[in-house]
């Protein structure tokens, strides 16, 4: 985050503003990325396309940026393997535990003035950081 500008800053929120209208008109759905994503191992005919875009588009939006902008981008810092999958294990059981996630409480829910998204949303940040310290300040991992 040490080249992250306004510039840079104002353009992710656009991006991600705009793809959330466009699920929300295209779809009438909230962008909610983890219901998206699990929308895909129910496998509704018809429903499965979109949602493969999204998350494709998703993942190429990140392997393009880390070739136009690398150093926004940088892995530099990031902790081991075994630590990403568990902390992404934990994210998972956290959306579902929560009803949704950052994307979608967040994002959409807070712009749609969502009494469940304005509890959920601080709570996620909150439990953030008490994670953060915890794994790196008392277990002192790097």
């Amino acid at each position: 985050m040490q080249h992250m500008t306004v510039f840079t800053s104002t353009l992710g929120g656009l991006l991600i503003g705009l793809g959330s209208a466009g699920i929300l008109v295209a779809q009438r759905r909230i962008a909610g990325v983890s219901g998206i994503a699990g929308g895909l191992l129910a496998l509704r005919a018809g429903d499965i396309g979109w949602r493969a875009l999204f998350l494709v588009g998703l993942v190429l939006g990140g392997v393009i940026g880390a070739f136009v902008l690398p150093a926004q981008l940088s892995m530099r810092g990031t902790l081991s393997m075994p630590w990403l999958v568990a902390s992404g294990l934990l994210v998972g059981f956290g959306t579902r535990l929560g009803g949704g996630c950052t994307s979608g409480h967040g994002v959409c829910g807070l712009g749609r003035l969502s009494k469940r998204s304005m509890i959920a949303t601080p709570t996620f940040m909150f439990t953030a950081g008490v994670v953060v310290f915890v794994v790196r300040h008392l277990l002192g991992v790097h």
